[in-house]
């Protein structure tokens, strides 16, 4: 009952459509424009760089205070390796309002701000880190925003796996998970990846043609990117 709870939650959550909301203030409907995806990069390339910094602190936002309210309302219900599951399943619930919000006809963003939210509610120091220095290493090389998001969301499900079992080690772990939970929870990240890069389908396919819309390229500016 308490990973429904967390689901909706997180789906009640995730409908808060940043780019569409501040769209509607500039008198534009972000979905009509660019690729057509209510995400922090249309946002940036349609309206400018000031709405997609806010689309992308609005969109990570829902799903940090999201996660701190499951911590509310679990903490004294669950043990603490359960809650970093539960809060995971509100990721996913955020995730799936952002990506299908039914007041929008189900078509709202990718999920990456929403998904970077999700990793940085879980203030594992080395973590966010990691994904930061990641994704800019990744963007800065290939200059392909797509590339950097998919990297980051795959590395995330790696670095959950790998720092919990080195817990067994001595290593320390804020977020560590024990047996049998810790599997729950590597399959809970891995449909967050699996949300991602399934978004990410028609990104995946001009990366590979070799066709992907690379930063500060006008060129290809209307090219479907998130």
């Amino acid at each position: 009952m308490e990973r429904v709870i967390c689901l909706v939650l997180g789906y009640v959550f995730g409908l808060f459509q940043t780019s569409y909301i501040y769209g509607k203030f500039k008198h534009v409907d972000i979905r009509e424009y660019g690729s057509g995806n209510a995400g922090t990069t249309n946002a940036m390339r349609t309206l400018g760089r000031k709405a997609g910094v806010i689309t992308y602190i609005g969109d990570c936002l829902k799903a940090i205070i999201c996660s701190f309210l499951v911590c509310f309302i679990f903490k004294d219900r669950v043990d603490q390796g359960m809650l970093v599951v539960l809060r995971m399943y509100a990721g996913v619930g955020v995730m799936l309002g952002h990506i299908f919000p039914f007041y929008m006809g189900f078509k709202g963003g990718k999920g990456i701000a929403a998904a970077s939210g999700v990793v940085i509610s879980l203030f594992d120091f080395k973590i966010i880190v990691i994904e930061l220095l990641l994704f800019i290493a990744v963007v800065k090389i290939s200059r392909y925003v797509s590339l950097g998001s998919l990297t980051i969301t795959l590395a995330f499900l790696i670095e959950m796996i790998v720092f919990n079992e080195l817990h067994i080690l001595g290593f320390f772990n804020n977020t560590y998970v024990p047996a049998p939970e810790k599997y729950e929870l590597y399959l809970v990240i891995l449909f967050i990846v699996a949300i991602a890069w399934y978004k990410h389908k028609a990104n995946i396919k001009r990366l590979l043609n070799g066709t992907e819309s690379k930063i500060k390229d006008k060129k290809s500016k209307n090219a479907k990117t998130e």
